[in-house]
C-alpha cells in the first residue's frame, strides 16, 4: 500500500530498536508506544474527536480507488466493512486476520484457485437494507472500470480472478459494470459467484493467501443503485459504525455514528465516539504549535501528518509528554521512482544515485527519527522475504554523496545515450514530488547534490492530497512515493511497485530490455505454492530491480505522532501505519 505519510502496512514480526533517550537535544528516536493515550484507561462513550492535516482533502473516500496506509485503516475501520480484516490491537497481534463480514476466513479449493466465504446475518447499510453478497460482487466489478477508478486502488481482481485478457484500459475483457455488455458482464459473473449467503471468487492463478486480499477496501461491497461512479468518494454509502455526513475537499470530512450499524454483526469494531470531523489545509507549524499548547478541543485531537522535523527533538526531549507520544517504524520503504521510460539510460540513473547525498537528506527529515538506510524494497519487518540486496558500486554507506563516482557514470552515460546526458545536463529531470515544509528543504538538497554532478533537477511541487492521483495521469522523470506491503508477502510488494499488473507500478519500465526476464520471474514467483521457494524469488527479484536502477531506495521508514492530552486508543495499528480511527475514544 501507498505511503501518504505525508509521502515522508502490514508489518510482521518486530524489529530492534534503539532505546528512548532522556531530554533536551540528546533526545533519540526509538520506540514508544503512546503510553496512556494508547490505552483505553478513563475513555467515555461519546464526543468528538479532531483531526488536523496539512492536507486539502482525502485521497479518496472511495472504497475500490484509495490505496494508502493510513486511509484504509480509517476508513476500513469507521465507514467500510470487508470480508476479513485485522485485529484491532497494538503491536504484532493487530496483523493478524480475523473474519469480518464473513464467518470465518474463508474456504479454499486443494489447488487454491476457489475460495468461497460465508456472509454473517444482520449485516446493513446505513439505511437499514442488508448487505447482501451482490453488494460485494459488484463493489469488485468496479476496480476494472478504468474511466472511473483510474487505476488508483490495488488491481489484485484484475491479475487474480479468472477473467480472460482483452481490449479494455487495464486489458481484461472485462471492462467494469458501466461498459460491460451482457456477454463481457458474464464474464465477470462467472468469476465472481453469489449463492444465497455465499460468495466465490474463481482464480487464474492459485493463491494461497486471498483471504488477505479481500481485506482490502478494493473488495468492499458498494449498492449499485447507491453508485455515483467517479463521484462515489464525495458521498460512499456506509456499512460501518460511522457515516459520512459532509465533506468538502479544503475544508472538513465529518463522520458521524451510524445508526443502522448492527453492532451484533461486527465482531472487529467496537466505536466509542459519537463524531470525527477532519480538517484540512492547516499548515504544519500551526499544527505543531497546537498539538504541543494541548489547549481546548485541541485536547481531543490527533494528526493525520506527523511531527515536523524542528519540532521532534522538542517533542521527544520531554518526558511529560511519553503518554501523548508515539514513534517507531511503520513497515513503509520510502524510494524514488524513475520514468523509465523518458530516463531510459542505466548510466545516467546510476549516476543520480551516487551523486545523492541521503545523509543530508535523512538529517533534514529529523536524522534517526526517519529510520534507516533502505537495502530492500521489502521493509525489514516482513522478515520472511528481507534480505540486504547489493547496491550500486561506489555508494557510500554513510549515506554521503559520491561525486566522482557519479562524474565517472556520466562520462560513460555520455557514450552510451547522449541525448538523455544533454538533457540531464542541460535542460534538466523533473522531479514531482508532494508540496509540504519538509519536501522545500528536501528538493534543495536533491538540487544540490545531484548539481555537483552536473546532472540538473526541474521541481514539480504537487498538492499532496492529489499528488498520486497527478502522477498517475502525467509523470515527471523521477517521483517520490513510499510502499508497504499489503499483507505479509513480499508478493504484494514486487509485482506491485515493477510488473505489467503491478497496481502501483509508474515506473514505465515494460519497454526496458530487462523488462522481460524480469517478468517471467515475477509470474513464476507468484505462481510458486511453496512458501520458501517463493520467499527466494522475491529475494532475488528485488536484488535484479536494485540492479536495473528503476527506483532509488530511501529508507524504511519510522513515523512519529503526537496526541491531545484526552485521546485515548490511540495506538498504531500496525498493518496501517497509523492509528484505528475507529477504535479512539476521549477521556474528561
Amino acid at each position: 500500500m501507498k505511503h501518504n505519510r505525508i509521502i515522508a502496512a502490514i508489518a510482521t514480526a518486530g524489529i530492534f530498536l534503539s532505546a528512548c533517550g532522556g531530554s533536551g537535544m540528546n533526545a533519540q528516536s526509538g520506540e514508544e508506544s503512546g503510553g496512556r493515550s494508547a490505552s483505553l484507561d478513563g475513555a467515555q462513550d461519546g464526543g468528538t474527536l479532531h483531526v488536523l492535516t496539512f492536507q486539502e482533502g482525502a485521497s479518496t473516500l472511495d472504497p475500490q480507488r484509495v490505496y494508502t496506509g493510513a486511509e484504509l485503516g480509517a476508513w476500513g475501520s469507521t465507514f467500510t466493512r470487508t470480508l476479513t480484516s485485522y485485529q484491532p490491537v497494538a503491536g504484532e497481534d493487530g496483523t493478524n486476520l480475523v473474519a469480518d463480514m464473513a464467518t470465518d476466513l474463508g474456504t479454499a479449493s486443494d489447488d487454491l484457485k476457489t475460495w468461497t466465504f460465508t456472509l454473517r446475518d444482520g449485516l446493513t447499510w446505513e439505511d437499514g437494507s442488508e448487505v447482501t453478497c451482490a453488494d460485494i460482487a459488484y463493489g469488485v466489478s468496479r476496480t476494472f472500470a478504468a474511466e472511473v477508478t483510474a487505476g488508483e486502488g490495488p488491481l489484485y481482481a484484475l491479475s487474480y480472478l479468472n477473467i480472460p485478457e482483452g481490449d479494455s484500459d487495464f486489458g481484461s475483457a472485462y471492462p467494469g459494470p458501466w461498459l460491460a455488455d451482457e456477454e463481457q458482464q458474464a464474464l465477470f459473473d462467472a468469476a465472481v459467484q453469489c449463492d444465497g449467503q455465499n460468495i466465490t471468487f474463481n482464480l487464474q492463478v492459485p493463491v494461497a493467501d486471498f483471504n488477505y486480499t479481500v481485506g482490502l477496501l478494493a473488495f468492499a461491497p458498494v449498492p449499485k443503485d447507491k453508485d455515483t461512479a467517479d463521484q462515489y468518494g464525495l458521498a460512499p454509502f456506509s456499512n460501518g459504525p460511522f457515516r459520512v455526513e459532509s465533506y468538502e475537499e479544503g475544508v472538513e470530512l465529518v463522520l458521524v455514528r451510524n445508526e443502522n450499524w448492527n453492532a451484533d454483526s461486527d465482531p472487529v469494531r467496537k466505536p466509542l465516539l459519537d463524531e470525527i470531523i477532519w480538517q484540512f489545509g492547516v499548515d504544519e507549524a500551526v499544527i505543531d504549535e497546537r498539538m504541543l499548547a494541548d489547549a481546548g478541543e485541541d485536547k481531543n485531537t490527533i494528526v493525520y501528518g506527523g511531527i515536523l522535523p524542528e519540532n521532534l527533538q522538542t517533542v521527544f526531549g520531554d518526558d511529560s509528554l511519553k503518554d501523548r507520544r508515539t514513534d517507531g517504524f511503520d513497515g513503509f520503504v520510502s524510494y524514488t521512482m524513475f520514468n523509465v521510460e523518458t530516463v531510459n539510460c542505466l548510466e545516467v540513473r546510476q549516476a543520480v544515485w551516487l551523486a545523492l547525498d541521503r545523509e543530508a537528506l535523512r538529517t533534514a527529515a529529523g536524522g534517526p527519527f526517519t529510520g534507516e538506510f533502505a537495502t530492500s524494497f521489502v521493509a525489514p519487518l516482513l522478515a520472511a522475504d528481507y534480505e540486504p540486496a547489493k547496491l550500486v558500486d561506489g555508494l557510500n554507506e554513510d549515506g554521503t554523496a559520491n561525486v566522482e563516482a557519479a562524474i565517472a557514470m556520466m562520462e560513460k552515460a555520455k557514450e552510451a545515450c547522449p541525448d538523455l546526458h544533454a538533457r540531464t545536463t542541460g535542460e534538466g529531470l523533473r522531479f514531482d514530488h508532494p508540496d509540504s515544509a519538509t519536501w522545500q528543504k528536501n528538493i534543495a538538497i536533491w538540487i544540490d547534490s545531484l548539481g555537483a554532478a552536473g546532472i540538473k533537477i526541474i521541481d514539480n511541487p504537487i498538492e499532496p492530497s492529489k499528488y498520486y492521483s497527478s502522477i498517475n495521469g502525467d509523470r515527471g522523470d523521477l517521483m517520490r512515493a513510499g510502499w508497504a506491503a499489503d499483507w505479509a508477502n513480499a508478493s504484494t510488494v514486487i509485482p506491485e511497485l515493477f510488473s505489467k499488473d503491478g497496481g502501483f507500478n509508474y515506473h514505465n519500465n515494460e519497454g526496458d530490455p530487462a523488462f522481460a526476464a524480469f517478468q517471467t520471474k515475477v509470474d513464476e514467483a507468484k505462481a510458486e505454492t511453496d512458501r520458501s521457494k517463493q520467499s527466494k524469488l522475491w529475494k532475488e527479484l528485488n536484488q535484479y530491480v536494485m540492479d536495473q536502477v528503476w527506483s532509488i531506495p530511501g529508507s524504511a521508514t519510522k513515523s512519529q505522532n503526537l496526541v491531545g492530552s484526552n485521546v485515548r486508543g490511540a495506538y498504531q495499528w500496525k498493518p496501517f501505519g497509523w492509528y484505528n480511527l475507529g477504535a479512539i475514544g476521549l477521556a474528561g
